[in-house]
């Protein structure tokens, strides 16, 4: 697994809750349903085909273990291979199936990216380059539970073995719900998983570093989030973006906010 990254990056449109979680200063956990990618967190992984080997451990597993019933026991005892390997396969579906669907009716989910300047980014998340994003060090809750997504191109297989003996189904959740398709590397996303959806996890002061402000935020915007910020998150720098004149990324360039209070005190205005 790979080492989580000092810092990483939440992409926000500009509207009324990301304002009111901002000023919270909190994180939402949402129902992973509502994610735009259709394969992500509704994969229905495939039951890898057990080889004989494979069965007849399953086998010895359910006949040695003091929970199994003893009609079970002795079914299993006697059963044909080809027989039993179809009825463990069987088993195994229906044991993910209501995984998944206990997972997906649960769980929250809130994800990140390593990254903060990529194009398609912003045009997804980041209110198509009229939002903001957040950069969150990683030291402290709900970051030191940050999971990576991998990226692969075909569906994820699991074995009987796991669904239907091991039974780790958190680790298992865990695994096929941090994969997504190929086609998604490039959000080089990392993402924390909440026993409940629908869920503000607060985060402390500190950890929020900075605010990068979309190419096309409007003024009003941008003032709006820099007194928020201001007043509570003393520590945490702007930027403010541009389209890159040389690459295809938003580039970024440090700003100091002054309110207009501020700035007619001084005699700037």
């Amino acid at each position: 697994m790979a080492d989580r990254p000092p810092t990483v990056y939440k992409y926000e449109s500009f509207n009324v809750q990301s304002l009111l979680n901002l000023k919270a200063q909190s994180l939402y956990f949402g129902s992973p349903r509502n994610f735009n990618d259709p394969y992500d967190c509704a994969i229905t992984a495939t039951v890898r085909d057990p080889s004989d080997d494979e069965v007849e451990l399953v086998r010895k597993r359910y006949v040695k273990d003091m929970a199994t019933p003893n009609a079970v026991k002795e079914r299993f005892k006697s059963m044909p291979l080809d027989e039993l390997k179809k009825v463990l396969i069987s088993g195994a579906k229906q044991a993910l199936a209501d995984m998944q669907e206990k997972f997906l009716n649960t769980k929250g989910v809130t994800c990140f990216s390593e990254c903060n300047d990529d194009l398609l980014m912003w045009g997804h998340y980041g209110g198509r380059y009229k939002g903001f994003c957040l950069e969150f060090a990683t030291a402290k809750e709900p970051f030191t539970k940050l999971r990576q997504v991998h990226y692969a191109d075909v569906i994820p297989q699991v074995d009987v073995a796991d669904c239907m003996v091991n039974k780790n189904y958190d680790k298992l959740l865990n695994d096929l719900y941090c994969t997504k398709s190929s086609s998604w590397k490039y959000e080089k996303e990392w993402r924390a998983i909440h026993s409940e959806a629908g869920t503000l996890f607060g985060y402390e002061a500190d950890v929020l570093k900075a605010i990068y402000f979309g190419p096309d935020i409007e003024r009003q915007a941008l003032e709006i989030i820099c007194l928020i910020v201001q007043g509570q998150n003393p520590d945490a720098q702007f930027f403010q973006g541009k389209r890159g004149e040389k690459e295809f990324k938003v580039e970024f360039s440090s700003v100091t906010y002054t309110s207009y209070a501020e700035a007619k005190r001084k005699g700037l205005v």
